[in-house]
């Protein structure tokens, strides 16, 4: 199984999933990870530079990209995220989590566990 972390600096989490340089993809077997990469993130709006006011967003943004670029990933652990973002991740059957946890590792760790904290209602924003 994979999961992607949003991260600046290829070990903590980033608090906003769309806007940041880049990704950890940790790839597991049962409670083990087994690999981890960095891939830098050249396919969220956000990244590409596709700034819009908050309304224009909500009627043109898509995450298709987003989507492509994780297809083989079935958890997402971000710091936060918008709420449509939330939404589409979850409709293309991930498990979404937005945690408080701060270390990359630590939070993939707490999933593998089974006791991750996640607080969409209060992290999401849009």
């Amino acid at each position: 199984m994979k999961i992607a972390v949003p991260s600046h600096d290829r070990q903590t989490v980033f608090g906003h999933f769309g806007r940041t340089p880049g990704f950890l993809i940790f790839e597991t077997e049962g409670k083990n990870v087994v690999n981890q990469i960095y891939v830098e993130n050249d396919f969220t709006g956000h990244a590409l530079g596709q700034h819009h006011s908050h309304e224009h967003e909500h009627q043109h943004h898509s995450h298709g990209g987003i989507l492509e670029a994780l297809a083989d990933v079935s958890v997402v652990i971000a710091g936060g995220m918008g709420r449509r973002l939330y939404d589409d991740l979850t409709g293309a059957g991930k498990q979404v989590y937005v945690t408080r946890v701060i270390n990359a590792r630590e939070a993939v760790d707490l999933y593998l566990e089974g006791s991750l904290d996640s607080h969409p209602g209060g992290c999401c924003s849009h």
